[in-house]
């Protein structure tokens, strides 16, 4: 049986990529190549659960493309058994981008770092996000420039001390889940290294969702910037730090859930209060298929934009809309079977009608 032959997806992220006939363990994800990153990286967790939760998805490894730019997380795609490409700084959607549109029979994922994605690449990735393009966006937020020994990225907190602010950063950050909201990406999300179940649960969701899928990823350098997202995993402090967003689910946290957000009915601005000052049925109700990507994108602004603090987690927004690659191809079809609007094939259309022979 061919690939071709195989049965396919047929509805969401994966729809028109064939199904493995016979069972998928980890193994089959993963390569042969030596895992190289310190000792203690964040990266390790990504990649373990990426490898664990893909056997789930019932695709084969020669139906999966994973690209990546450059930084200490773009080693990625040497880990995984898979088609995968190792790009140029920044390029990486750009690419999967092409891969994407060129190759429905695939499952295409990104994987990128603050400072490829935000800094070189700031430009290709908020054309992806409005394009829709169907890829799957995973970005290591470290904080910090790690491959390159330490420097400050466009998400390291002002007043940041590195080898290249040795007086302290000067640059307000990026909050990447308010920038892709910005961009009105139809699935933004949130999740942490550590937490194993949360973050499968995330890239489950986001690699089912047709069109581009972006999630943040607090991946912890242990390097060049360790704790730096000590607020939301130590035990001690999590409770009160992690802000957990569940679709249908009132907004409430805390140590014995003392804590919930509300919303001003008159500015739309949310704020964090005592619950037991307000009463539960104050509390906004997580609803993260909401058309209008200014809720989400007020939810993401209770993200502390110094030394963290406290953060929303989960998926702020799920919502349909065509994909960029789908209409591409739509498109291309119609033009080459010569029904487009004025009715000219797509030759006649390269031809043009002001031509000329060179004798």
């Amino acid at each position: 049986m061919t690939t071709l032959d195989r049965p396919t997806i047929t509805t969401g992220g994966l729809a028109g990529v064939p199904l493995s006939l016979e069972p998928l363990t980890r193994k089959d994800f993963t390569s042969d190549q030596e895992v190289r990153w310190c000792p203690g990286c964040g990266d390790y967790a990504v990649l373990a659960a990426f490898q664990g939760f893909m056997p789930d998805l019932g695709i084969k490894k020669e139906n999966t493309v994973i690209v990546s730019g450059i930084g200490c997380s773009s080693r990625f795609p040497y880990y995984v058994d898979s088609f995968g490409m190792h790009s140029i700084h920044g390029r990486a959607t750009a690419i999967a981008t092409g891969v994407a549109t060129a190759r429905p029979d695939t499952a295409v994922f990104v994987i990128t770092g603050d400072g490829d994605a935000l800094s070189i690449g700031g430009n290709h990735l908020i054309h992806a996000l409005r394009r829709n393009v169907n890829v799957t966006i995973l970005l290591f937020n470290n904080r910090i420039y790690g491959l390159t020994k330490g420097q400050y990225s466009p998400t390291s907190e002002i007043g940041k001390v590195t080898k290249s602010t040795p007086l302290g950063s000067l640059d307000n950050p990026f909050n990447p889940v308010s920038l892709a909201l910005g961009a009105e990406a139809t699935f933004v999300a949130r999740t942490i290294d550590s937490d194993r179940k949360h973050l499968t649960s995330v890239l489950k969701a986001a690699a089912a969702h047709r069109g581009t899928s972006f999630v943040e990823i607090y991946q912890n350098c242990p390097i060049f910037n360790d704790d730096a997202f000590a607020a939301v995993k130590d035990r001690d402090t999590s409770a009160d730090a992690i802000i957990p967003l569940t679709h249908g689910e009132p907004v409430r946290f805390g140590v014995d859930n003392r804590l919930g957000v509300v919303r001003d009915p008159r500015t739309g601005e949310f704020s964090v209060v005592d619950v037991e000052s307000v009463g539960v049925e104050a509390l906004v109700v997580h609803d993260a298929h909401i058309s209008d990507p200014s809720y989400a994108f007020g939810l993401s602004r209770l993200t502390d934009a110094g030394v963290l603090h406290r953060a929303p987690i989960g998926i702020f927004r799920d919502v349909e809309a065509p994909a960029y690659d789908d209409l591409a191809r739509e498109q291309v079809a119609l033009a080459t079977s010569g029904r487009s609007n004025d009715d000219a094939a797509l030759q006649d259309l390269v031809n043009g009608g002001d031509t000329w022979v060179v004798d």
